[in-house]
């Protein structure tokens, strides 16, 4: 055989082997680029999946740290009518029974702090300007000498759990 006819049939052989192969390249192709893409989709929604669960995670941490924040909420709130009866007790002049005064206020000072601890405080309303986001005015008069919009009386004492109103303070305004 010559040279040049074994040049011709290696070329032809090549052509019916580039023949053959061009259809499995193109498939093998095909599927790289549905597997490049399903590849993408995964990560794309793995991505979703954990970004979902670190806020899930992070909302989860803020619902727990408010509520332990103000986890004394209602039991402030239900222990504040009987501060009330003892300041109400406090403010009786009493001659007699002396002794008795005194064991009041010290129970009402001790539950006061106990409060405190938990970051529950009275709101200091008297002689400060009205503020409607503490106090809740009853009564509105005019008052020589007091500037418009002060409070000049209180009637029931105001409480605030960390930065929350437990309870406004019921106040008499000067007009």
């Amino acid at each position: 055989m010559s040279k040049n006819k074994k040049k011709a049939e290696e070329k032809e052989l090549k052509k019916n082997d580039e023949a053959t192969l061009d259809p499995i390249v193109e498939a093998l192709m095909k599927e790289n680029e549905e597997l490049k893409t399903a590849l993408e989709v995964s990560k794309n929604d793995y991505l979703k999946v954990f970004a979902d669960a670190d806020n899930m995670k992070k909302r989860l941490e803020r619902d727990y740290d408010l509520s332990m924040k103000y986890r004394v909420q209602t039991f402030a709130h239900s222990i504040l009518p009987a501060i009330d009866n003892l300041e109400r007790a406090l403010n009786q002049e009493v001659v007699e029974g002396q002794s008795y005064r005194d064991g009041v206020k010290m129970i009402y000072d001790q539950i006061l702090e106990a409060l405190k601890q938990e970051g529950v405080v009275q709101i200091d309303a008297l002689n400060k300007p009205f503020d409607p986001n503490i106090h809740q005015a009853l009564v509105a008069e005019a008052v020589e000498g007091v500037e418009p919009n002060t409070v000049v009386e209180e009637f029931q004492r105001g409480y605030m759990i960390k930065d929350r109103v437990l309870r406004a303070s019921l106040v008499k305004v000067s007009e």
